[in-house]
């Protein structure tokens, strides 16, 4: 039997006993608003009865090893996130099996969207920009095509305030309100549009601070279990300096990321990497939590105090060259940008986070115009996809200082 048989079958087997077991809390429950109601007795025995329940550790684990090796990307890695749901032996080999982005270079679950991308290479996305609705929604490529159909990851829906502009950012394309248990965090500028900083919703390490400025907001409002309240957490601030050439010259932008020490540029440096997401969210997306390790709670630990104790990471654009022949400020995209513009960017870390006073050469973040309303944006370690996106994001605000 292949591989997807033997998925496919498990699917059709689990699908049938989840539908048994919604025709019987159907007759059970009566009207009323739905809840979340715990597996009955005939169900927890069909479980327990299923061939791919009782299948000995050992065999498990290699079944399991050679999906994930073999279903390396999206769509067919959508393969891996269903042997996680299928019962609690098979998540818990599951998540021993898949690596964190930072080793594995993969997105696998929405939790690893909030982990440092990959330290050997990039992970190559685009942003889909609708003006009409005032969204934008980031993908990752299936294909070495700049833009393709893609695997949507995340979205974000702009929205203006008097004294300021949010960038409101969830898991669901379908639903980006501040009150969704797929909100993740937000972008925020300041009135001129010079200034942003960038809100986790969720700790991005143990021991971190809310913001006093927070507002309060519960998740899970049509949930049974208890409510727990989401903060802002900043992560990182941005800004853009006066440009003196005005619209003809590049943008000056400067990242400081509160929550990455210096160090985790260097050789052997650590970022913290989030584990799990609040309890809250986990009857939306019961697969958001399978990085939950020992190993990765002391690295998150020790990022903790290396951040508290060393200097923040700084990230700045890196410097464009004048080109006599274009007449024009260019940068080195690598094909991965085709359309001049201002807001392409590129961030290294700042002169100031290492031992002399020249610029860093790798490219921690790029982002540029490949056609209308569309954009690449690729990124790597130390940093998340959600911190790009929302750094990215910061280039489609209008501001003052760069005109």
């Amino acid at each position: 039997m292949s591989f997807r048989s033997l998925i496919q079958e498990m699917r059709d087997e689990f699908g049938s006993i989840s539908r048994h077991s919604l025709r019987s809390r159907s007759h059970r429950g009566g009207g009323g608003a739905p809840r979340v109601a715990a597996v009955g007795p005939a169900e927890a025995a069909a479980m327990q009865q299923s061939c791919w329940a009782q299948l000995p550790p050992e065999l498990l684990r290699e079944v399991l090893v050679r999906i994930e090796e073999s279903e390396v990307w999206w769509p067919s890695r959508r393969d891996v996130v269903a042997c996680a749901g299928v019962c609690r032996s098979w998540r818990g080999i599951t998540k021993e099996i898949v690596r964190v982005p930072e080793a594995s270079g993969k997105l696998t679950f929405p939790i690893s969207l909030k982990q440092p991308g990959p330290r050997d290479g990039t992970l190559k996305c685009f942003i889909r920009r609708n003006r009409t609705t005032q969204t934008y929604y980031l993908y990752i490529g299936l294909t070495e095509a700049l833009a393709d159909d893609g695997k949507f990851l995340l979205a974000a829906r702009k929205c203006r305030k008097p004294t300021c502009t949010d960038y409101l950012i969830s898991l669901d394309m379908s639903d980006m309100s501040k009150g969704s248990n797929t909100y993740i965090g937000k972008l925020r500028s300041n009135f001129l549009g010079t200034k942003f900083t960038v809100y986790d919703a969720h700790p991005p390490y143990d021991g971190a601070v809310v913001s006093k400025s927070r507002s309060a907001r519960v998740v899970g409002l049509n949930q049974v279990s208890p409510r727990v309240p989401a903060g802002n957490y900043p992560v990182s601030h941005i800004s853009y300096e006066l440009n003196v050439l005005g619209a003809r010259g590049p943008r000056r932008m400067n990242c400081i990321m509160d929550s990455i020490p210096a160090s985790a540029v260097q050789e052997g440096g650590k970022a913290p990497t989030q584990t799990e997401f609040p309890l809250s969210g986990l009857d939306s997306f019961p697969s958001i939590s399978f990085f939950r390790s020992k190993s990765a709670r002391i690295d998150s630990a020790t990022s903790q105090l290396s951040t508290q104790k060393e200097e923040k990471l700084v990230l700045k654009n890196k410097s464009p060259r004048w080109h006599e022949q274009l007449q024009c400020w260019c940068l080195n995209f690598r094909g991965r940008v085709t359309v001049a513009s201002v807001k392409n960017f590129q961030l290294v870390a700042s002169d100031e986070n290492g031992p002399t006073n020249q610029e860093q050469d790798k490219v921690i973040l790029q982002f540029g115009k490949i056609g209308k309303d569309l954009f690449s944006m690729d990124y790597r370690y130390p940093i998340s996809a959600f911190q790009s996106f929302a750094i990215c994001l910061s280039s489609f605000d209008t501001k003052i200082a760069s005109v």
